[in-house]
């Protein structure tokens, strides 16, 4: 797992994947990798289909000419992508990264990820604004593949970079939250930085101990935490929490076995990947 896989695109995303990505990259002491894939959509050749609704002669000088179209879209496309990639590489170069290259593939980003996914170590991503939303944002259609079957860690973000300060953890008490809580504490990506653990709940003698374990582990590792557990829906309550302590970051297992069980299929998760304020690191 030696690079860092930072997504990118023309969408306005774009520039915060290149900067998240050699924040990253930096701090992991890995190779940057900006990827570019063209999925040709080839469920939507049907609508430029008039075979049947034209005579021969029509219908071969019609394809003929779809046919030229489709070369010199695809042409275009290949071209717009790398000048994407060059941008971003020349972002990186002037961020000062050190180890940084560019991918183009042709089909879908999901399944490019996959192929990849054995030397990666981490996969950013941006998620777009819903069209005529002012206020939350809809988990596309990209992110939520790559979210659903990637077994590597995923940032997904939005907005513009800030480099995080402070981040937070939510922790359900499962193995699964305990082995994210591992994950952070024995990676460099984010050490040094402000961090509170939070469970979602009754404060149960139980909860406490969860909550309790997790501070243990991060303190032990030189991580300065602050711990607390509040009462009410996860994703309602995180949300407030992040705003209300100006978090940079939230951390999230993949599975867990509480009211933050559903993280990939269920309704809390797609809602905080949602409406999160901030971007949403999501460790398997």
């Amino acid at each position: 797992m030696n690079r860092v896989l930072a997504c990118v695109d023309d969408s306005p995303r774009a520039t915060a994947v290149c900067d998240y990505g050699i924040w990253a990259a930096r701090l992991l002491e890995v190779k940057l990798q900006f990827l570019h894939v063209l999925d040709r959509h080839p469920e939507r050749a049907s609508l430029t289909d008039y075979s049947g609704a034209l005579g021969m002669d029509a219908q071969e000088s019609l394809l003929e000419q779809l046919s030229t179209l489709d070369e010199e879209r695809s042409r275009l496309a290949q071209e717009q992508g790398r000048q994407i990639l060059q941008a971003a590489h020349k972002r990186a170069e002037g961020a000062g990264a050190k180890d940084t290259d560019t991918l183009q593939r042709h089909g879908s980003l999901v399944e490019t990820l996959l192929e990849l996914e054995s030397e990666t170590r981490l996969v950013v991503i941006g998620q777009q604004r819903s069209a005529g939303s002012a206020s939350k944002w809809y988990l596309d259609q990209n992110a939520e593949r790559v979210v659903r079957s990637l077994q590597r860690p995923v940032l997904v973000v939005d907005g513009d970079f800030k480099e995080p300060e402070r981040f937070v953890i939510a922790f359900d008490g499962s193995q699964t939250g305990k082995k994210m809580v591992q994950m952070v504490a024995a990676s460099p990506l984010l050490k040094g930085l402000s961090c509170h653990v939070i469970g979602v709940g009754d404060e149960s003698e139980t909860q406490q101990q969860n909550i309790d374990w997790a501070n243990d582990t991060l303190v032990n590792e030189g991580f300065d935490v602050v711990k607390v557990v509040r009462p009410g829906e996860a994703e309602v309550v995180l949300r407030e929490y992040l705003l209300e302590v100006n978090a940079d970051l939230l951390v999230m297992g993949a599975y867990g076995h509480s009211r933050i069980r559903h993280l990939i299929m269920g309704s809390t998760t797609s809602t905080l990947l949602r409406t999160s304020p901030v971007p949403v690191l999501v460790l398997r």
